[in-house]
């Protein structure tokens, strides 16, 4: 099954989808933020063009645990989401997403033009990856 994911920013928000055996996310795309309905409608369609089974949406915790202003917002783009779509949407954690992206992108040894871009899509990538890492199931549990 496919699982799309979206780091949703004040901007932009990056879209991220996994293989079809929900091992590996890759970059799909990044989308400007217009509206929640609008952004939801297209998250939506994107979701079903690419097969999608599940919609993993990041969301941000202050360092109590609490979901920070940025993860409220997100919770009510995945509710918003939800209302376009019959399939399963859940919020995951994306801590550090972003900051891994940067670093990520550093590693790679872009040129200094490449580095300024935005990292919205990497970022969303390596929230999707969590996920997955996350619920991978181990070799005895496949074997069931």
């Amino acid at each position: 099954m496919r699982i799309l994911a979206v780091d949703p920013g004040e901007k932009r928000i990056g879209i991220a989808l996994s293989d079809p055996t929900a091992t590996i996310a890759s970059r799909l795309t990044v989308i400007d933020h217009i509206s929640r309905a609008i952004d939801a409608a297209v998250i939506a369609g994107m979701a079903a063009e690419h097969q999608a089974g599940m919609i993993v949406v990041g969301q941000a915790f202050d360092d109590d645990g609490n979901p920070s202003s940025q993860g409220r917002r997100a919770a009510r783009l995945a509710e918003a989401i939800r209302c376009q779509t019959s399939l399963s949407v859940q919020l995951w954690d994306e801590s550090s997403t972003t900051q891994t992206a940067h670093l990520a992108r550093q590693e790679m040894g872009l040129s200094r033009r490449a580095k300024r871009q935005p990292v919205d899509d990497l970022a969303a990538v390596v929230l999707l990856q969590s996920y997955l890492e996350a619920h991978r199931k181990s070799p005895e549990e496949q074997a069931t």
